[in-house]
């Protein structure tokens, strides 16, 4: 049974934009996530593994970027059932040892195991080596409820 298109709505906005889903649910109020990690990974993606550092790469100058759970510039926009990144999302630029990137995940942690909330498949493989700084344009990452 599908959920609503409202219901798909608050889900990501609670879980995005860090937005109260009025009498369901609420963002945490003693230390809530400020940000998500996108994390990009080689071969497959974490999986069901719940780990951000499962095949995840270690290309030189590699690191997870933030992107802030808020509406707007900087953060995600909900509509539609979809949640976008509002801005361009720059990782840091490949130094001398590259990889073959196959997958990008959202989750909870800057660094280390993180919890998985969102994983899937880049369009076409992204082949990283000195130089290439790997990006998604600004509504480019789309994450769907259904």
């Amino acid at each position: 049974m599908p959920k609503s298109t409202n219901t798909c709505n608050a889900i990501l906005a609670l879980i995005f934009n860090a937005t109260t889903w009025t009498s369901m649910a609420q963002n945490a109020t003693a230390s809530p996530y400020t940000s998500l990690y996108l994390s990009l990974h080689n071969s497959t993606g974490p999986g069901l593994t719940d780990s951000q550092t499962v095949n995840e790469t270690a290309y030189t100058n590699y690191a997870r970027v933030g992107v802030t759970r808020a509406s707007g510039a900087g953060g995600w926009t909900v509509s539609t059932n979809t949640s976008t990144n509002a801005s361009l999302t720059q990782f840091a630029q490949c130094g001398a040892s590259g990889d073959t990137l196959t997958y990008v995940a959202i989750g909870t942690a800057s660094s280390g195991t993180g919890h998985v909330l969102y994983e899937g498949a880049l369009n076409s493989n992204l082949v990283v080596s000195n130089g290439i700084q790997p990006q998604f344009a600004a509504t480019s990452l789309t994450i769907t409820e259904s």
